[in-house]
């Protein structure tokens, strides 16, 4: 796509659960994400692009997901995905799984979105007060997983107005046709789906 065009005053790149569990080898989820992560090459691409984004100005913000040992913040009967965390015991607070990974840790005049518990990271957390108030209109997504967390956010960033970018090669879900089945037919109906060559070049 060549036609994208980005004000980096009023874009924000939202990394979404690139924690440990799920990037790196021994984290609770890695495997079950590593071979969709291998196919595109997210990390690497996600690195490239926080550089360029930062270089151009763009606000870079981080939305981990984290629970006190217990998960005592969430239904004490969880199901679907969330029972596969607290059965996993990933994503504890203060934990080397729940850490954002070493390649993305966040750098000075990054923000750290605070609160999240569940998918949506806008459902949780004050997101949405702080793209308001610095005045952000457009927000890039990538991060885990593609069908989830990250489709979650994007409707809800959809429904609330911004202009929603997502990364096709930047993401990943527990299988590949989970991933596929979501780019396909989920991501186009509530953002413009593109790859981080394409945001970089749109940023340069």
């Amino acid at each position: 796509m060549t036609d994208l065009v980005l004000d980096p005053k009023t874009t924000a790149l939202v990394l979404i659960e690139y924690q440990n569990d799920f990037t790196s080898e021994g984290g609770v989820l890695n495997g079950a994400v590593s071979e969709v992560m291998g196919s595109t090459g997210m990390l690497p691409k996600t690195v490239a692009l926080v550089e360029a984004a930062r270089a151009a100005g763009v606000t870079v913000m981080h939305a981990p997901i984290t629970f006190a040992e217990g998960y005592y913040e969430i239904s004490s009967h969880p199901y679907g995905i969330l029972k596969g965390v607290v059965d996993g015991k990933a994503f504890v607070k203060g934990s080397w799984g729940a850490a954002i990974v070493d390649d993305l840790s966040p750098r000075d005049g990054d923000i750290v979105i605070e609160g999240k518990r569940g998918l949506d990271t806008f459902a949780s957390t004050n997101l949405d007060f702080i793209l308001r108030s610095k005045g952000i209109t457009t927000i890039v997504l990538g991060g885990f997983l593609t069908n989830c967390c990250v489709e979650s956010t994007m409707r809800t960033g959809y429904e609330n107005g911004y202009k929603v970018i997502t990364l096709t090669d930047c993401v990943a879900a527990t299988s590949q046709e989970e991933h596929d089945n979501a780019l396909r037919f989920d991501f186009p109906m509530f953002s413009v789906p593109v790859t981080a060559d394409d945001v970089i070049a749109a940023l340069s």
